[in-house]
């Protein structure tokens, strides 16, 4: 979990790293660790937010080589395929998956409550929403499919949501992720990034809480 965070903290020094190293593997190593953090039930605290953010400032360096219009494609098809794999685990699996001795151990079985809790109160606009909020979008499409939601209508809404999430979180480190001010606080804006995505979470998570009193 240290080495996790330690990750996300620094995820652009981190980044380098795995450019210097593996060049235009990079595409390939990213592609993987959005769609597991998107398709595998168990592993939603892999980075999302801020791993687009700081790839995208990477390629708007010119001295990595990167393409800001593969990272694009690329992300987008690994949230909608990562979508895909949930909602299919979630259909054909569903509630078994949580209640399984060993795999049940890995499923954070309060955040698929919060997240089933957030698809019943938004319909399926949750879909999209979901995917701007951290651990919750991990669990939306496995919420979805336990509850009966059709595969079409949902790959629609995921559309809509994976479209909207990579373009505005490509163009804002794109833009401004190479600023003097954003380079020299770097961990400090990751961490904001975090919090902010996290906020609809904690607030929804209060209100059921008041609102069960």
């Amino acid at each position: 979990m240290s080495t996790l965070i330690d990750f996300v903290l620094h995820i652009d020094t981190h980044l380098i790293q795995i450019v210097n190293n593996f060049g235009d593997s990079t595409y390939l190593i990213l592609f993987a660790i959005i769609f597991i953090e998107t398709g595998a039930v168990i592993l939603p605290f892999l980075p999302g937010d801020s791993l687009l953010f700081a790839a995208s400032a990477l390629a708007a360096n010119a001295q990595y080589h990167l393409n800001i219009w593969i990272f694009v494609f690329v992300f987008l098809v690994a949230c909608l395929l990562g979508d895909s794999l949930n909602f299919y685990i979630g259909h054909r699996i569903g509630k078994g998956l949580s209640n399984h001795s060993l795999f049940g151990k890995l499923i954070d079985k309060d955040s698929l409550t919060k997240a089933e809790q957030f698809f019943e109160k938004h319909g399926a606009p949750a879909i999209i929403l979901a995917r701007y909020m951290p651990i919750i979008r991990t669990f939306a499409p496995f919420a979805a499919a336990g509850s009966g939601f059709p595969y079409r209508k949902f790959i629609r809404y995921s559309v809509i949501g994976c479209l909207s999430w990579v373009t505005i979180c490509c163009a804002a480190g794109y833009f401004f992720g190479n600023l003097p001010f954003v380079q020299e606080h770097f961990s400090v804006i990751i961490i904001a990034i975090i919090v902010v995505t996290l906020i609809p979470a904690v607030v929804s998570y209060l209100k059921s809480k008041f609102t069960a009193k």
